[in-house]
């Protein structure tokens, strides 16, 4: 890895090597920051002005020294300047019914989605008020609007932009603070849910009145926009990226 980009803000992006992650690594490059990418999965992919750096979230949410450990290694690779900008992006989706839902799959999807979100932005509150930064927390519909076998995960996302709106109350005069919640994004992970079933990937795309499913880039692009000086009054918001399928109603006629 070279950081030709010497002077550029850094962005931590967790969740890098989805495919919501690696568009937010690019967009944030294409916009001239630095990125420490992180991810569960070592990844050894080279890239100009990005730094990877292993993170096992539910680690670090139940072991601090561990977590110190981490911000240690984000000062190293920053030189010591800290981030600008952190997007918690990473989440497990655990599909399970209430009945049959382990503890074990619980408590993992609380300390990924929700608890990790909170610890990285408490560890790095000094980094992001120094340099004026934000956070961008990458929530779901889910957070408001749901379906069967979702209740670990639809729980996880409604705090986490519960979570985006109360922090500001803390924190607001220090770091913007955001969440973007979308619907179905193509990626890889979801287009594989629909193979062979091609039918039913065009009646999930009809679903949205825009006429299609969403693009990893509109959702890092949208992501960029909220960590720049041009989104310098929005805070504690929690915008939709839908295509508009907040708004229907499920109607059998």
């Amino acid at each position: 890895m070279q950081c030709k980009n010497t002077n550029s803000k850094w962005a931590l992006i967790t969740g890098s090597s989805g495919g919501i992650g690696k568009a937010l690594v690019n967009e944030y490059i294409n916009a001239d920051y630095n990125v420490i990418a992180t991810d569960l999965k070592y990844s050894n992919e080279s890239m100009d002005n990005v730094i990877f750096i292993q993170l096992d979230l539910e680690k670090f949410v139940l072991d601090e020294v561990y977590a110190v450990e981490f911000l240690n290694k984000v000062k190293q690779a920053t030189s010591g300047r800290g981030i600008s900008t952190l997007v918690n992006n990473a989440a497990v989706q655990i599909i399970e019914n209430v009945e049959k839902l382990t503890r074990k799959q619980w408590n993992e999807s609380v300390n990924v989605n929700l608890f990790a979100p909170f610890f990285l932005s408490q560890i790095f509150i000094d980094d992001l008020e120094k340099n004026s930064g934000s956070i961008v927390n990458i929530s779901s519909i889910h957070a408001t609007q749901t379906k069967k076998r979702f209740v670990a995960y639809a729980t996880t996302k409604a705090a986490l932009s519960a979570m985006t709106r109360n922090m500001v109350l803390d924190l607001g005069s220090k770091i913007r603070i955001n969440a973007i919640e979308p619907a179905a994004i193509e990626t890889d992970m979801l287009k594989a849910g629909f193979e062979g079933k091609a039918d039913k990937y065009r009646e999930l795309q009809s679903f949205h009145p825009i006429g299609r499913v969403g693009t990893p880039s509109e959702v890092a692009e949208l992501a960029v926009f909220l960590s720049s000086d041009s989104a310098g009054f929005v805070q504690g918001a929690c915008i939709s990226a839908s295509g508009g399928i907040q708004g229907c109603l499920s109607d059998p006629i």
